[in-house]
Formats: structure tokens, sequence, C-alpha cells
């Protein structure tokens, strides 16, 4: 996918929903909206009773869906499902523990049959990496590493030298969350990335607005957005306010990324 659009010269959007908030078939709905509303790649959060790298509004989706009783094993099937309607690739943002409680080698088995392409591990740092690797190269199913602004350059560059799939690059410091402006110096880190590795990197953590997102572009291959949509989907009164309002904003995002 980013091999496609780079040479087309085109910026991926990557949304992020919380899988099973409000319900799964919610979720499935809004992975299918927001593909058509023009995003390149979805993340689904996998709830977790202690998201650490999430703010508020994340945390609030993971306790409405853990509520509900959502599990991986329902969230695969709900992949599984989705995988017959779409290709757009999908990768999940979740902790370790839910790995580990799962079975490393069951999770991975189970993301290669029902069709999921990556995962994120916010709380696996990069030099813990080898207790999934054997098991990614196994299933075929990427790492997603990130990058911080407060990583060292030695650190980025044996980060982006790793990297698989797509690298994810952290706006700033603290936990997800929508943010009005960015003091990173984005010129510097981006130099020192590219500079090991032409891996896609893509842009996350606070990033809400069109306008943001057309300041971003330029460095990167991607913008990834997550409490702004999630924030769409909590406020929505039925499913059908909701699969609106998240199109409406994420064709407002990709119309960015074209300007």
């Amino acid at each position: 996918m980013f091999a496609e659009r780079r040479l087309a010269g085109k910026k991926a959007f990557v949304g992020f929903v919380t899988a099973g908030d409000p319900d799964i078939e919610t979720t499935c709905a809004l992975v299918r909206e927001m593909e058509e509303a023009g995003a390149a790649l979805i993340e689904l959060g996998v709830p977790f009773s202690d998201p650490i790298a999430e703010g508020a509004v994340i945390q609030e989706a993971n306790v409405r869906a853990l509520s509900k009783g959502i599990n991986l094993d329902i969230i695969m099937d709900a992949v599984e499902k989705l995988r017959r309607e779409t290709d757009i690739p999908l990768v999940y943002l979740m902790y370790y523990n839910s790995i580990l409680s799962y079975g490393s080698d069951n999770f991975f088995a189970r993301c290669a049959k029902v069709g999921i392409d990556g995962v994120i591990i916010p709380d696996l740092p990069f030099e813990e990496s080898g207790e999934i690797a054997e098991y990614t190269k196994k299933y075929g199913v990427y790492q997603i590493s990130l990058v911080s602004p407060s990583s060292t350059d030695e650190r980025l560059r044996m980060i982006a030298r790793e990297a698989k799939g797509f690298l994810y690059c952290v706006s700033s410091m603290g936990v997800t969350g929508v943010r009005d402006s960015f003091t990173t110096d984005f010129d510097h880190m981006f130099k020192v990335l590219n500079s090991v590795s032409d891996v896609p990197k893509c842009i996350g953590f606070g990033i809400s607005k069109p306008e943001q997102a057309k300041e971003l572009k330029h460095y990167c291959d991607g913008v990834i957005v997550g409490s702004a949509i999630v924030r769409r989907v909590a406020a929505g009164k039925d499913r059908e306010e909701k699969l609106k309002s998240v199109s409406e904003y994420v064709r407002s995002m990709c119309a960015a990324l074209v300007e």
C-alpha cells in the first residue's frame, strides 16, 4: 500500500478505532466507512484494562468495550468477517499482556489466519522485541516499531534499520490525545531516520485537525489519527450518526493530505 502511494505521490491516512466500542458490529461498519472515505490503513485498538500509552478518550473507550465483554476471540472473528469485504491493511494496537495471555504462537497464528497485517505494542520496547520475533517471522505479521522525540539519534537509527511494515513516529511526549501544537524538531528526527532506512514512516499522537495534517505530511508517508475519531464515535447518538460523523471527518483529513 505504501509503495503504491509513494509511486502516485500520495500520503496515507491511518485511522484508529477501539474494537468493540460501542459494539463489534459498529467497529466493523466504521472500518468499511473509513475505507470508503479514503483511509489507507486501519488500526484496531484491542481493549486492555491498563492502556498506559492512551489518554482519557481512548482509555474510556477501552472501559466501554471491556464492559461489553469484548475479547480477542471476538475481535479475531470480526476481522475474519471483514476480510470477506475488504483487503485494506489492518493492524492491532495492543498491550503485550494480551498476547502473553492468549499465547504468543496462538496469537500470531490466528492473526495470520484472519488477515491481520501487523501489531503495534507500545509497552514492548524495541530491545525486548526478540520476545515475539520468531512468531512475527513464522506467521508473516509485522511488528510495527515506534520511535519518540526522546529517542537519541543512535536509538532512532537502530530502530529504523530494523523497522518492518512502517515506522510509527510519535509526534510528542506523553499519552495519546488531541494537541493544539507540536514542539518536536521533525526536520532533525526525519533526517536521522531517513539516513538509514526508506521504510514508510507515519506520524501519530495528537493529530486532529486538517491544518496539522497539512503541516506534517511533508515529513512522512502518512498521518495517524485516533482520539479525534474515538471521540466522534462516543458522541454519536446512534450508529448512523457515529458513521456519518467519522466519515465526514476522515474525508476532511484525507483532503488535507492532497492539498
